[in-house]
């Protein structure tokens, strides 16, 4: 019988959607679930997007250009500059989800077997595409107890090794919606030169930042221009997750023309979820701001509810729409199995994801769990009810 590859193999389950057959159980069985494992935002998809796809009267439906066109290109770079990001659409390349733009650009700057930093716990499909890249992920992990901040540059250059290639962040970070410092930025901007490395920045969430606090980009960050790649995605920002259309932005002028290549490959992006993307675009800022102000309701809901259960220790996340909770339990892996499988209040469950598929160091984030807060308030209140109730009579 044939056999399927080892990278097959060793492609990682997603700690996300791995539950979804226990969910779809517990459903089949009456009950009503509380998602808190995946970040589909609940709030609306900006009318004026929809308006666009509505609104077309498109005879074919064509490939578009392999970069994404040439329209949406230049609207993206107006919409940086609108942030203080100094790009052209020549620095922007469209792919098919921030996830293709990651797959681009490890494809362009690393060979098998090549290294890549990245402070754990992160988005668990780095895991993924570091797997599908033959790419080797190098943790460096941050703890819940500083708040996820970032770990000492002395740790990084520990790591770095002739086969380091480049280091990755999530800024704001998923999934601990950590928020990097502009203090932060420029530390890694000094070792990536120091050390002739390229800088990954996902700056998907930037939007989704609270308490006054600001993003700084690693675009932002002057001299870093050779090494800087910026991952970011229409996704979360207009509520658009199955749109997938991301893009890949680097003023590294041979990262873009390599990218290209595989961009090429895969003929082009879509052509309708670019319509509507751009057009989501010229979303007022008030969509903007009444989405953070939601979103900081909801954080606040849920941490002050989580800091109240007893043995729960949770880091307070500066920006996304997540957070790491620790559990007075062994695994979390098996508790979420049993809050769908075994557990009810009063018909009502929940589904979190555990945190150890967030990190790549074996035997971390046993006891921990991933919350996207992306319910409402009294959903939320719920939720963290339920998980209350759940952690009184759970035995590990």
């Amino acid at each position: 019988m044939p056999k399927i590859s080892n990278k097959g193999s060793n492609m990682p389950e997603s700690p996300i959607r791995k539950l979804v057959p226990y969910a779809e159980e517990a459903q089949k069985q009456g009950k009503n679930i509380y998602y808190l494992n995946i970040g589909q935002p609940d709030i609306k998809t900006p009318q004026v997007a929809l308006d666009a796809i509505k609104h077309q009267n498109l005879e074919t439906i064509a490939y578009s250009r392999s970069e994404g066109s040439e329209s949406y290109r230049m609207k993206i770079a107006d919409y940086y500059k609108r942030n203080a990001i100094n790009v052209n659409h020549k620095d922007i390349l469209v792919t098919t989800g921030g996830s293709e733009a990651l797959l681009f650009a490890f494809g362009s700057i690393m060979d098998e077997g090549d290294e890549i930093i990245i402070p754990e716990p992160f988005y668990a499909n780095y895991n993924g595409f570091s797997n599908a890249s033959g790419v080797n992920v190098v943790p460096v992990i941050s703890k819940i107890e500083d708040n996820f901040a970032l770990p000492p540059i002395e740790e990084f250059e520990k790591l770095i090794t002739p086969k380091t290639k480049a280091i990755l962040i999530c800024n704001p970070g998923n999934p601990t919606g950590y928020l990097y410092s502009k203090e932060e930025i420029k530390k890694l901007a000094a070792i990536v030169k120091k050390h002739d490395l390229f800088l990954i920045a996902d700056e998907v969430y930037r939007e989704f930042v609270y308490d006054g606090e600001e993003h700084y980009s690693i675009l932002q960050e002057p001299g870093l221009e050779d090494y800087a790649i910026v991952i970011d995605s229409v996704s979360k920002r207009y509520s658009m997750c199955g749109a997938r259309i991301g893009y890949l932005v680097s003023k590294n002028e041979a990262v873009i023309k390599t990218a290209l290549k595989f961009a090429q490959a895969r003929l082009s992006p879509p052509t309708l979820a670019q319509i509507a993307s751009e057009a989501a675009l010229d979303t007022p800022q008030s969509y903007f701001d009444d989405v953070k102000d939601e979103y900081v309701k909801r954080r606040n809901t849920l941490i002050s509810g989580l800091e109240k259960i007893e043995g729960v220790k949770v880091a307070k996340p500066n920006g996304a729409f997540y957070c790491i909770a620790e559990l007075p339990v062994k695994n979390s892996d098996d508790f979420a199995k049993w809050l769908l499988e075994s557990f009810d209040y009063n018909n009502d469950t929940v589904m979190v994801a555990p945190a150890a598929g967030f990190y790549s160091t074996s035997g971390v984030g046993l006891n921990q769990i991933r919350i996207a807060y992306v319910l409402n308030e009294a959903s939320l209140k719920m939720a963290v009810k339920i998980l209350e109730e759940a952690l009184k009579v759970y035995k590990d």
